[in-house]
């Protein structure tokens, strides 16, 4: 697919970045741009040259959301073509959550609906001050529900109320105690700090990154389902030749 909506480049060190690229609409999505997203998450996974990916935006916004014409597209639709819609949306949300490989979200401007779902799904987020975020869907009567499993996860049941219903903007300071927000810097400080989190990942082992990240997916069921699996993880990763090797030069 030649990308109209993104664009993605990778550094010789294995750092990609995936830059959404509608400034003029500031970052909406259509559909375009949710299936440019999916097959650049599916392909980023698979190449083992990629050490982490930097989840960007081109001009002052982030992401506003959805697209007023794709909005349009979906209300006219039946109900089976609304829901196939919100499932490709929700694909592309879990294809970047599932991504083998940290992805760290570089968020220079406001965020809006849709886009907290991207910020959600990454595993590391650094925003400048005085950006605002919002959920304004309840104004025209529709809910937060498909960005819905993957924000709660993020900000936690009680942070989401606080921001599903009301539809109010809020700024970094309550992105930053939700978790949402992993930092939050000045704007002439955020590539910096960017590049500060991906130098730290080169120097992990991408196996083991791997492996925590799945860990982190697979764990909040029944405590005692969690401990066996976290324990049968830890096992697999002292199989592995690559903590064979690493572990043979530390002690070396």
């Amino acid at each position: 697919m030649s990308l109209e909506t993104i664009r993605v480049a990778a550094d010789a060190d294995g750092i990609a970045t995936v830059t959404l690229d509608r400034p003029d609409k500031h970052h909406a999505m259509n559909a375009r741009m949710i299936a440019e997203l999916t097959e650049a998450a599916a392909s980023l996974a698979a190449d083992a040259t990629v050490r982490a990916v930097v989840l960007a935006a081109s001009g002052p916004s982030f992401c506003a959301g959805g697209d007023l014409e794709w909005m349009r597209a979906q209300q006219a639709a039946d109900r089976a073509g609304k829901i196939a819609e919100a499932g490709r949306l929700s694909a592309m949300l879990a294809a970047l959550d599932a991504m083998p490989k940290p992805l760290i979200a570089r968020v220079q401007g406001n965020v809006y609906g849709g886009g907290l779902g991207l910020v959600a799904v990454s595993d590391l987020a650094v925003g400048v001050g005085g950006i605002k975020f919002a959920l304004t869907e309840t104004r025209l009567g529709l809910i937060p529900a498909t960005i819905g499993p993957f924000v709660v996860r993020r900000m936690g049941a009680g942070m989401a109320r606080q921001v599903f219903f009301s539809g109010i903007s809020f700024g970094p300071d309550l992105a930053l105690r939700s978790g949402l927000l992993h930092e939050v810097c000045a704007p002439d400080a955020l590539d910096a700090r960017v590049r500060r989190l991906t130098e730290a990942v080169l120097k992990t082992a991408p196996g083991a990154v791997a492996a925590a990240k799945a860990l982190c997916l697979g764990l909040g069921g029944d405590p005692a389902t969690d401990i066996r699996i976290s324990i049968e993880a830890l096992a697999d990763r002292w199989e592995s030749d690559e903590a064979q090797e690493r572990i043979r030069a530390f002690l070396g």
